[in-house]
């Protein structure tokens, strides 16, 4: 969490993050933008949710070594979806934009133990 509220999230960029082209993997993103879209929501999702939708464009290429960072910021939250929309730069260029939506959900209760 930054000073003024705000979550930051980031990756250094591995071998194993990287495509064929030796470029960071496309679902690499896509998860690590999942990931930030929730870390993003924790404060105010205060409990279990699911991703109800994801949208994003592959803007550039990241390559190993590089430092990935993203940010995210919440446009509305619902009484039960919150609305997001975020980047993920590497040396403040950006490499990735996205939007998603977070369905808050129940916890599960366990049925009770028999006896």
């Amino acid at each position: 969490m930054e000073d003024d509220g705000s979550i930051r999230c980031a990756f250094r960029v591995e071998k194993k993050h990287l495509n064929g082209g030796m470029n960071v993997h496309g679902g690499c993103f896509m998860s690590f933008a999942d990931y930030c879209l929730f870390a993003t929501a924790a404060p105010i999702l205060q409990g279990p949710g699911v991703t109800l939708s994801f949208a994003c464009e592959f803007l550039a290429a990241a390559r190993e070594g590089e430092l990935i960072e993203g940010q995210c910021e919440i446009t509305r939250a619902g009484n039960s979806i919150i609305f997001l929309r975020g980047m993920l730069t590497s040396a403040d260029k950006p490499v990735f934009s996205f939007s998603g939506s977070i369905k808050r959900v129940a916890r599960k209760v366990s049925p009770p133990a028999d006896t």
